[in-house]
């Protein structure tokens, strides 16, 4: 079974209200999210679950499964997003958010790098007006105010596009409208980002419907300032080891995660009782996630003018590097300062 997923854009594609529909035959969302982004091995879903959802988008359960087709990964030098949860080409991701954990400042930043690349950026207004959008869409290369326009600009564009607009076009069914019919025209070359200004979706299961990756932001990071604050165990992308992911990536963001979570739970120790209550044997991995949590932050160039620092970008491979010489305790002489808000470690 190896070499799978999920035929994420046929779903998106034949059940817009996929949520309501898995939810009324059964098939709980959070098992649909979790096989759309691969978190959970879509060889080990349950074959009811396979068959529901083949029966939901009224097509065979082989037409449901993609063999052999890779994905690629759009290289953002943001070492956060490129190692929990990359994102992925011709893909959708969604950012799950409370308004304030700073999923605008991370959609500026990506406008501000996709500058210097071969991306154009689209920022489709929502209907409503939002105070908050100032000083960003300004960053876009091509701002629309309405479907009908920003189908007319996608159909033109011959480049790689980041197209970002906000959850209203998903709840109104416009989104999924615009896709299909730019599938129908045969534009291929967009990549959407999906934002929430209404602070919504993280009280929804599945907010945006099927998604190639999630990144979901964490209050407790937000609330110590330690930004972009992506949280890293519930963001999670549809690239998968040996086929789209380098092996390699793929155990080391295991061996992060692992240790960020055990390192989550000592802080709630630490919270109440003190580091003095932290067990010895214990000692050392709460250390090391404190360090590679602080590696995580990253100056961004958009807020160069707040911050007094100056922005970073990061290659995946030099992040892969930092991350292992973290893990394997070839810093466990640098302070938490030393490591927060710092580009690469080479440096």
């Amino acid at each position: 079974m190896d070499n799978i997923r999920l035929n994420v854009t046929l779903l998106r594609k034949k059940v817009p209200n996929l949520t309501t529909a898995a939810k009324n035959i059964g098939i709980r969302p959070a098992t649909v999210s979790n096989l759309c982004t691969g978190k959970i091995d879509l060889g080990k879903a349950e074959v009811r679950t396979l068959v529901g959802l083949a029966a939901l988008a009224n097509c065979t359960v082989d037409e449901l499964i993609i063999r052999g087709e890779q994905q690629k990964m759009i290289e953002t030098q943001i070492k956060t997003l490129d190692f929990f949860a990359p994102l992925v080409k011709g893909g959708t991701t969604g950012i799950v958010a409370r308004p304030g954990m700073g999923q605008l400042v991370i959609v500026a930043e990506l406008m501000h790098r996709f500058k210097e690349s071969d991306f154009t950026t689209v920022f489709l207004l929502p209907t409503t007006e939002h105070n908050e959008l100032e000083g960003t869409t300004e960053l876009a290369d091509y701002v629309t105010t309405s479907i009908d326009e920003t189908l007319a600009k996608l159909s033109a564009l011959q480049e790689e596009v980041i197209f970002i607009t906000d959850k209203s076009y998903v709840v109104s069914g416009e989104l999924w409208d615009l896709q299909e019919k730019l599938v129908a025209e045969g534009v291929n070359n967009i990549t959407t980002i999906l934002l929430d200004l209404s602070g919504e979706v993280v009280d929804e299961d599945m907010p945006y419907g099927p998604l190639e990756t999630v990144w979901q932001l964490d209050a407790d990071l937000a609330i110590r300032h330690l930004f972009p604050a992506l949280h890293p165990i519930y963001s999670t992308s549809s690239i998968v080891e040996g086929v789209d992911l380098d092996q390699h990536h793929f155990k080391l963001r295991q061996r992060a995660q692992k240790l960020l979570r055990r390192y989550r739970e000592l802080r709630s120790l630490v919270a109440v009782h003190g580091v003095n209550k932290i067990p010895a044997v214990e000692l050392e991995t709460y250390e090391r996630g404190e360090r590679l949590e602080a590696y995580f932050t990253q100056p961004l160039f958009v807020a160069e003018a707040y911050s007094g620092k100056e922005g970073k970008s990061v290659s995946m491979s030099q992040t892969l590097i930092d991350v292992e010489s973290i893990l394997d305790g070839k810093n466990d002489q640098c302070s938490v300062e030393d490591l927060t808000y710092t580009g690469s470690l080479a440096l």
